[in-house]
């Protein structure tokens, strides 16, 4: 097709002088219509954005997103001030990206280096929410109180015990600061950390990090975790505040950790190979539950209470006395209950000794679970509960503790404070 025979294309006055006028003008008129779009929009960009003022702290009881990046930092510093400024200004950049600004304004200088690395620009907000936690080291440190907030630490805010089993790492526990971001796009969350890494400089010093995934049914769900099960069913209801308020948040017990909770990551790794090679049978033996459905053994939906008084024919548990679930449940923990937010992960591959037959040594998936918990307090909760998976647990000749950490996640930011200020307000 020569150019002459071409359709010729409506230049924009074109289209103004013709028809294109008359649809614009009934456009402009519809008023009404386009105002419902414009609100459409914002109610559509507002429900993708998390609040992050509040009584408690966001990422807790907050529906679980798809990524996560947690980083732990050691602090360098020895003044008491440079920590308040960092929670300030951790607290005040918090707020920006959780409503989808930058972490702090840009100035645009080409002279100097950008205030924001920018890789989250024209991305959703992804329902960001960013969790911050405070570690024993924030308290005093080999023995020395740096910050005169020894005498502040709450009781609750133990050292974890060396469990059965434990082969824990330094690059991958402790810490005296914590910032978890949760999104439902990987890259907002390792924006939002990157940047609240930035502003540390000269106070404090990231330690080690973690990612990680977890994916809901369609529809929303229980997310299964690398060995294929429903990871999380035994939870207490987060729309029960009467649970929440038993074994989620701290009370009056707390002092200024009241309305906060005390957040426990574990990073487990599963010899996936050695259990991608276990009979489907044993596999739900060694969970307490059915891998497609989720039921406990011997029944047919997920959320049915189990019951581990049931016996088959021959006498024996439905439920193994050392299955998983059991072993974890409240029946057999006076009544211990914590709120699971855990995630997978996966790291590439390295070298890795198994600790049960076939003792397998190789290049092995570095996979896993990474477990976070939140609970009223650790004593009562995690440690009484993990004590007796450690020891118990059939799960455990699949699985090895290889990470570890605790952290006093105070009560959320009041609107024009910041995070943590009732410990430091005597």
């Amino acid at each position: 097709m020569t150019d002459r025979n071409k359709p010729k294309q409506p230049s924009r006055r074109g289209f103004l002088k013709g028809g294109g006028a008359l649809a614009l003008a009934g456009w402009l008129g519809g008023g009404k219509a386009l105002a419902a779009a414009q609100a459409k929009r914002a109610k559509a960009a507002a429900s993708d954005h998390e609040p992050f003022d509040g009584p408690h702290q966001s990422g807790i009881l907050t529906p679980q997103q798809q990524n996560s990046y947690f980083a732990a930092f050691d602090l360098q510093t020895s003044k008491r001030e440079d920590v308040i400024a960092l929670l300030k200004t951790w607290t005040e950049a918090a707020r920006r990206m959780s409503q989808g600004l930058p972490a702090r304004a840009l100035s645009g200088q080409n002279d100097k280096a950008p205030l924001d690395s920018g890789e989250a620009v024209g991305l959703a907000t992804a329902r960001l929410t960013l969790t911050f936690g405070f570690g024993p080291g924030l308290f005093s440190k080999d023995g020395v109180d740096r910050y005169g907030l020894a005498s502040r630490r709450p009781e609750a805010l133990v050292d974890l015990p060396k469990f059965n089993g434990d082969q824990l790492v330094p690059e991958k526990s402790g810490g005296d600061l914590s910032i978890q971001a949760c999104a439902d796009d990987p890259q907002v969350a390792f924006h939002a950390v990157r940047q609240l890494a930035a502003i540390t400089d000269g106070i404090a010093s990231v330690r080690w990090v973690q990612t990680g995934f977890a994916s809901g049914a369609p529809g929303g769900g229980t997310p299964r975790n690398l060995m294929g099960f429903k990871d999380g069913t035994n939870n207490p209801s987060t729309k029960d505040p009467a649970l929440m308020n038993q074994f989620v948040w701290v009370g009056d017990e707390g002092g200024w950790m009241k309305n906060g909770s005390y957040m426990v990551v574990r990073r487990i790794r599963i010899a996936l190979e050695h259990w991608d090679k276990t009979e489907l049978g044993f596999q739900q033996e060694v969970v307490g539950r059915y891998k497609d459905s989720g039921a406990p053994l011997g029944q047919k939906r997920e959320f049915e209470p189990m019951r581990l008084d049931a016996v088959d024919k021959e006498g024996n548990p439905v439920i193994p006395d050392t299955a998983h679930s059991r072993v974890a449940s409240p029946q057999e923990n006076d009544g211990a209950r914590i709120l699971r937010r855990a995630y997978s992960y996966n790291d590439g591959a390295n070298f890795y000794a198994e600790r049960w037959p076939p003792w397998r040594q190789g290049v092995e998936y570095d996979a896993g679970l990474f477990f976070i918990a939140y609970q009223r307090d650790p004593r009562t909760g995690f440690i009484r509960i993990n004590k007796k998976l450690a020891s118990m647990d059939m799960m455990n000749q699949y699985i090895t503790h290889v990470g570890s950490a605790v952290f006093a996640c105070p009560a959320g930011a009041r609107p024009g404070g910041y995070i943590g200020e009732a410990l430091f307000n005597n």
